[in-house]
């Protein structure tokens, strides 16, 4: 007699692009129609093993194991075998995820994700507890409240840090180059992040910070550039968007916000195994800058649906992209409920820029690469956590793994990281360092900054040529056509 068919609910398309979990930012879903097909047969002889090792747990396993807890796991090693973002969601941790979608919730503000059982900062989000603490992309955090997170899991981890706003949660940190661990208590707060913050650098010349990408990010950067413009008398000759430790978040605001510089073009294309999982998003304007030039800001943190926006300003001819090659999380997450009240979030496809470039473990390759002078900040830089490091990513077609940058900047020899500073000192400064982002831009702090503003007022900076440096005037796009 043949087994009826079960019947599963429709699966919803993840459009926050975030790494991991974000620890203090909302996720935001669309549905999804996806076509019926062949779901392949049922491999018998392996469901036999796995029946027979289900039995053995059963009857010797030292202590009583329930069926729940052993079918969970089995669900979660299953899933969590494929790539580090798909995932089995617990009804309970399912409702989480649903409740999260307001952009207000108790938190810390950081977005993690896990490796070989260690919990990776990708990124802390502006103006939330875990950036005025400083903690930094590539912090590996390893006890919460004193207990090791070895073995807890990601959600576990997250679930962990999330609490009860205005009460306290101390996490041990261990940063790369620094001998001993660190020690920080943040308080949680309710996380009302402004994801578009903007000023005017120099008459004429704006700057836009986008923290993350959220619902109403695309409506709110138009009307950042329109602000800037009633201020610059009516029209900018040039702007700056900043989108350095950016995590990403909803993949329609990313879309819009590059419409929002653009005429026309591709966006970002995504490729997967079925056809639904292959879509296009395309410009439709207006450019609100009229051509005016346009630089992004990214470095390392720059994730996701930043990594969109970058990939489609500089393929299009739209932008220069100065920085570090970001970090490289190209791929879509849809989430599909399952009939016991949890979800399955499964990786079904690949993003492209317009240029038919993989971002997936890639990331974006700036135009101009700002590198540091010290040696001791270069291996820093180096070991800031990737997308292509982490535990069974997924490999992309590697059409244009040989890009480099065009030009390369090198920090001034006096950036180098202080030796003087006791640990309190150290943690200090690098607190500042991260909150400085979120307030108004200082042009004589901030060296990339600073370089950009040079580049957009047709002045010559510094370029490294082999060994030596020659002061050389870099060209902007035209925006020809655009």
């Amino acid at each position: 007699m043949p087994m009826p068919t079960p019947h599963f609910p429709r699966p919803r398309t993840l459009l926050g692009v975030g790494i991991g979990v974000i620890i203090g930012a909302g996720l935001s879903f669309a549905v999804a129609v996806y076509a019926d097909r062949d779901r392949g047969g049922v491999p018998l002889e392996e469901i036999q093993t796995f029946s027979q090792v289900f039995s053995l747990i059963k009857s010797d396993y030292v202590d009583p194991a329930s069926d729940k807890k052993l079918m969970d796991g089995a669900i979660n090693g299953m899933v969590t075998a494929l790539d580090p973002h798909s995932a089995y969601l617990s009804p309970k941790e399912f409702k989480q995820m649903e409740a999260f979608t307001d952009g207000k919730f108790g938190g810390l503000g950081i977005e993690v994700t896990a490796d070989h059982g260690i919990i990776k900062v990708v990124a802390p989000i502006d103006g939330t507890p875990a950036a005025k603490a400083g903690i930094q992309p590539g912090d590996l955090i390893i006890k919460i409240n004193g207990k090791s997170v070895q073995g807890m899991g990601l959600q576990e981890t997250v679930d962990t840090m999330r609490g009860k706003p205005g009460s306290k949660v101390t996490l041990t940190i261990l940063r790369p180059h620094q001998n001993q661990p660190i020690t920080l208590t943040l308080t949680r707060a309710i996380i009302k992040v402004q994801s578009v913050r903007a000023f005017m650098l120099a008459p004429g010349y704006g700057y836009i910070r986008i923290s993350q990408f959220q619902d109403n990010t695309g409506t709110d950067t138009r009307r950042a550039v329109e602000s800037l413009k009633k201020e610059a008398g009516g029209h900018l000759q040039g702007l700056i968007l900043d989108l350095r430790n950016n995590p990403g978040g909803v993949l329609g605001a990313g879309v819009e916000t590059a419409n929002t510089f653009l005429n026309h073009g591709l966006i970002v294309y995504t490729k997967g195994r079925i056809a639904d999982s292959d879509m296009q998003f395309k410009a439709s304007g207006p450019d609100y800058l009229h051509g005016a030039p346009l630089i992004v800001l990214i470095n390392g943190g720059s994730a996701s649906a930043a990594e969109i926006v970058t990939g489609a300003l500089k393929d299009d001819d739209r932008a220069l992209v100065l920085g570090q090659r970001s970090f490289g999380k190209g791929s879509v997450q849809t989430v599909m409920p399952l009939s016991n009240g949890g979800a399955l979030k499964l990786t079904t496809a690949l993003y492209f820029t317009p240029a038919g470039c993989s971002i997936q473990g890639q990331g974006i390759v700036p135009n101009v690469e700002v590198q540091p002078a010290n040696a001791q900040l270069r291996a820093l830089d180096g070991d800031l956590l990737k997308e292509s490091e982490l535990h069974g990513v997924l490999k992309a077609p590697s059409e244009c793994a040989k890009l480099t940058p065009q030009y390369t900047l090198t920090l001034p020899a006096e950036a180098k990281a202080p030796t003087a500073l006791t640990q309190s000192e150290k943690q200090e400064a690098e607190a500042a360092l991260s909150e400085s982002i979120t307030q108004r831009p200082d042009l004589a702090k901030d060296y990339q900054l600073r370089e950009a503003m040079a580049i957009l007022q047709g002045k010559q900076v510094p370029v490294q040529v082999g060994k030596e440096t020659v002061e050389e005037r870099i060209p902007l796009p035209k925006a020809v056509g655009q």
